[in-house]
């Protein structure tokens, strides 16, 4: 049975400037087409600058006056996030919108970023972490909303404190939810913080449900040379509207948390099918492992230790 279309309206973002991680491909392409044709200024940091180019050539064909650039960004480095940011800052532009939505997942052996940390936890936590701390200048003169890209995988295990890198027993799945988990809950400290701090930042989570993205499909680069059982199932079920969402459904409750102004500071957005698996995007009760201060206090300072960088307004 076909499915009956899924949609929300974003609102007028001229003037606005927005960065989306995880530009060239899948959700946060589908996130920036949205935003560059709701009159926002794109900032498509990408690691891969071919897969970059078209990205920016799909944009702009579907929004011929788009303002959308390329700047580099390899979240897996932290010498490239500081590069990143120190890019921005010359630029001296304020930042309206941020969505921290790029992303690695499972791995079948366990891999290290470029600064020695499981690939995870470096690339969907800490690289963020960093690249917020880098851009809190910009983000404070840009009264920002910061929307931060969990899963629902947050709902599920737990952070390993013994062994955040996974040195001793590599488990793919749980060192994923363990990055979402920290990730979901630095995003709803930052917003703690910004609130004490009088920063003028706001701050708030969003998951994509599941859908056929990329992030299961084949990836020669973290070792997966062919798509996984799961994702061929999860396409299957997508294609008959069982379910499960689709990719153009999965960047939605990113961009309600972003640009709604019903959005919350400290909400969590996504799918409201069954299962919050797919569905129009709504507010969602905030998953178990995320509601802890004192757990998301613990997950800020140890980060800033990690990363060698402090979040200070």
């Amino acid at each position: 049975m076909p499915r009956r279309p899924i949609d929300i309206t974003i609102p007028d973002l001229s003037g606005r400037r927005a960065v989306v991680t995880g530009a060239s491909d899948g959700v946060g392409l589908g996130m920036e087409m949205r935003l560059a044709a709701a009159g926002a200024e794109v900032v498509m940091p990408v690691r891969n600058p071919r897969k970059g180019e078209a990205a920016l050539a799909r944009i702009r064909q579907e929004t011929p006056h788009a303002d959308v650039s390329l700047r580099t960004l390899d979240l897996s480095s932290l010498a490239s996030v500081a590069a990143l940011g120190e890019t921005l800052l010359d630029e001296d532009r304020p930042i309206h919108l941020l969505i921290n939505n790029a992303g690695v997942m499972t791995p079948p052996a366990r891999q290290t970023t470029a600064d020695g940390f499981e690939l995870q936890f470096g690339t969907n936590h800490l690289g963020h972490f960093a690249l917020v701390a880098h851009l809190l200048p910009l983000l404070r003169a840009g009264r920002a909303r910061v929307t931060s890209q969990v899963s629902v995988s947050a709902d599920q295990h737990a952070i390993n404190w013994g062994d955040l890198h996974w040195k001793r027993s590599y488990h793919g799945r749980k060192a994923y939810s363990q990055s979402k988990i920290a990730f979901g809950l630095f995003g709803l400290e930052l917003d703690r913080r910004s609130r004490r701090a009088g920063w003028g930042i706001t701050s708030n989570l969003s998951h994509p449900g599941v859908a056929p993205t990329s992030l299961l499909a084949a990836r020669p680069d973290v070792g997966r040379d062919k798509d996984t059982l799961m994702v061929r199932a999860i396409r299957a079920m997508s294609a008959r509207g069982v379910i499960v969402g689709t990719v153009e459904t999965a960047k939605l409750p990113a961009l309600m948390a972003a640009t709604s102004p019903d959005a919350r500071p400290g909400g969590f957005y996504g799918p409201s099918g069954p299962g919050h698996l797919g569905g129009p995007p709504a507010e969602q009760q905030l998953y178990s492992r995320l509601r802890s201060p004192d757990e998301a206090q613990r997950v800020w300072e140890v980060s800033e230790e990690l990363v060698g960088t402090r979040i200070q307004g």
